[in-house]
């Protein structure tokens, strides 16, 4: 008997596969303390609602607290408390006012969902500030307008003050940490050069290496240089791009390096991390080709930036370029928002799913009706994946969350015992959110159950309102907020996928054209093209988290994705070995390898299905250029299933 019919389907699996992460054990400990904390000061002074509703703000701010770094704590915590306080100041201004509530709510959806796509913290901002206003218009606060927003602001400021507890004891240590993880990641992709690890570590370096020039030269952008550690940090990292840069040259050898070459990566890694700065022997094998020639001058180098004490900070050429000063950055921001038209379309869809269920609850009685509008703000987010991956996962996970609120609800008696309890369930929200979104859902369902009962006393009378109205803010957001908008995943990635090919053959014309540019310039420009490349899978991958046609269109185009990434590295291995050695390519060689990209993009960014492509390319079998015209062919001749 065939069992085909009880394999789930490929996207579905994708949902419910979980993410194993390490557990972050001193943001446990934070959230446990932060939560547990406001609510045992509420029950001491005879106000448990003020509890509560501290814990929520500390809520909040459990949720902002990913980040190691504390320069960036601050930012991520303080930043989305101010634009929450004034989310559930405006809600509870128009507490019980009918329609005005619902213009209201539905215009903070419209500015949240703008605000959301200007980056990271502003979206966990855009956020705060719509999820208050929700709980403001929707849940009568205790004491005056201004008490509420300054109860929810303490209890986020209070995750604050925890998290910056150990800042004078470790201050720079996470940022050495970063740069010295960046050495380790690049110690494993020259590990895994020549064997078929090559592009899942190649992927690892990319998002190490974002990770930590973003950190580094977003604090070098406040301190101007001032700071010798933070300038010795930027040069170590520039440090390690010419090794990044050998690696494909090493890898299309098709041989493994010997260990002596990753070791030492490992060893300038440690060095980094403790910030030792004496002599640095290296053990290299003896250079045999242009190849190995170009490993080994690049890791002396490394070594040389390593083991300086002083650096000169007139004497760094930015890889990613030197962040403008933030009232610059500001107005461009704010300039983006304004006139970009993707920023309006995605704040009207949020608008409208909003608006749909603030009217849907004005007309129709629904207990606890501002979840509807709670549910629909954490599932339309457009940073946090697919629409239709969050909702499934929030609809399982509500569920999941459901069973362990029934039990605290209807076991557990109201008062002192609510503090142990939340002691419990606090620490499962960022011990479970790097897992998956339905694993953060079922560990926030039962947290926000607790301080719903301490402040409306409802109990067990909690739990079918909630599932419902999760529920219907799913539906919402499934059929506003998804299926009537036109919008699939190959007109976003797609046109992104283009532009990455028509960028990458400017690279290449930059790299060996007429036109030739300073390698600092070429360093930024590869790795633009890298971090490109990086969002450009991260689209993908959401996109194959989504049920046919959507799912299947992503897996015919993915091979694309990775042909690209190929053709970058090849584009780099041959510029690699020119500089140590091997002949340059003609003018005529270049310039038709830059002719079949640009028709490569143009195709992509019209075809709305994959087809063969006659690709003429052809030249010296020995140039250096042979690898990248095989993989640009290779890219042109991917073919859609039929």
């Amino acid at each position: 008997m065939s069992r085909i019919g009880l394999t789930p389907p490929d996207w579905l699996v994708r949902n419910l596969q979980t993410q194993p992460t390490p557990v972050n054990w001193a943001a446990v400990a934070r959230a446990a303390i932060a939560m547990a904390l406001p609510l045992a000061v509420g029950l001491a002074v005879g106000e448990p609602t003020y509890g509560a509703l501290a814990s929520m703000g500390a809520l909040s701010g459990v949720i902002g607290d990913t980040a190691d770094a504390y320069r960036m704590r601050i930012l991520n915590i303080a930043i989305p408390q101010l634009f929450g306080a004034v989310g559930v100041t405006l809600g509870s201004l128009v507490y019980g006012h009918g329609w005005l509530a619902v213009a209201v709510v539905t215009g903070v959806a419209l500015v949240s969902g703008m605000i959301s796509t200007i980056g990271a913290v502003a979206s966990v901002s855009g956020l705060l500030l719509l999820l208050n206003s929700v709980v403001g218009a929707g849940l009568p606060m205790p004491g005056q307008w201004w008490l509420a927003p300054v109860l929810m602001t303490g209890g986020g400021l209070l995750v604050l003050v925890l998290a910056l507890l150990a800042w004078p004891l470790r201050s720079g240590v996470p940022e050495r940490a970063a740069v010295a993880g960046a050495y380790r990641t690049v110690a494993e992709l020259l590990t895994a050069c020549g064997t078929p690890d090559y592009a899942e570590a190649r992927q690892a370096v990319t998002q190490s290496l974002n990770q930590s020039y973003d950190l580094v030269l977003a604090r070098r952008a406040r301190h101007h240089g001032r700071s010798p550690e933070l300038t010795r940090l930027l040069a170590q990292l520039n440090a390690i791009t010419p090794v990044v840069e050998a690696a494909p040259a090493a890898h299309l050898t098709g041989k493994p390096l010997p260990s002596e070459v990753p070791e030492a990566v490992r060893h300038l890694a440690q060095a980094v991390e403790t910030g030792y700065t004496g002599p640095i022997g290296l053990q290299l094998p003896v250079a045999v080709n242009e190849t190995t020639r170009a490993v080994g001058h690049a890791l002396r180098h490394a070594a040389e930036v390593v083991a300086a004490p002083d650096v000169d900070p007139r004497a760094i050429a930015d890889r990613l370029g030197r962040p403008a000063a933030l009232r610059t950055r500001a107005a461009q921001a704010t300039r983006n928002v304004a006139l970009s038209a993707a920023s309006w379309r995605y704040g009207l869809r949020l608008a409208l799913c909003i608006g749909v269920a603030q009217v849907l609850v004005s007309i129709i009685p629904v207990p606890r009706s501002y979840w509807v509008a709670l549910t629909i703000t954490f599932v339309l987010k457009p940073d946090f994946g697919s629409v239709f991956s969050r909702a499934l996962l929030r609809a399982v996970g509500t569920v999941a969350g459901l069973v362990i609120a029934a039990a605290v609800l209807s076991q557990v008696p109201r008062g002192w015992w609510d503090v142990p309890v939340m002691l419990v369930l606090a620490p499962l929200i960022p011990a479970l959110t790097p897992r998956g979104y339905g694993y953060q859902t079922a560990a926030i369902t039962p947290v926000i159950l607790l301080l719903s009962d301490v402040l409306n006393h409802q109990g067990t009378g909690l739990l079918m309102p909630r599932l419902v109205d999760s529920l219907m803010g799913c539906g919402i957001a499934l059929v506003a907020g998804y299926l009537l908008w036109p919008e699939s995943w190959h007109t976003r990635v797609g046109d992104r996928l283009a532009d990455a090919v028509a960028d990458t053959a400017r690279y290449v014309e930059c790299a060996f054209g007429e036109q030739a540019v300073d390698p600092p310039a070429r360093a930024r420009m590869r790795r633009r093209l890298y971090r490109d490349l990086s969002v450009i899978r991260t689209e993908f991958q959401r996109a194959l988290t989504e049920p046919p046609p959507t799912g299947r269109r992503a897996a015919a185009w993915w091979p694309l994705v990775v042909a690209v990434e190929r053709i970058v590295d090849a584009t780099t291995a041959a510029r690699v070995r020119t500089k140590h050695g091997a002949a340059l390519p003609s003018d005529a060689e270049v310039a038709q390898v830059v002719l079949q990209l640009r028709e490569l993009a143009q195709g992509v960014r019209e075809a709305e299905t994959l087809y063969t492509v006659r690709t003429d390319l052809t030249g010296p079998s020995g140039s250096v250029l042979e690898p990248l015209r095989q993989e640009v062919a290779a890219a042109r001749a991917i073919a859609s299933p039929h």
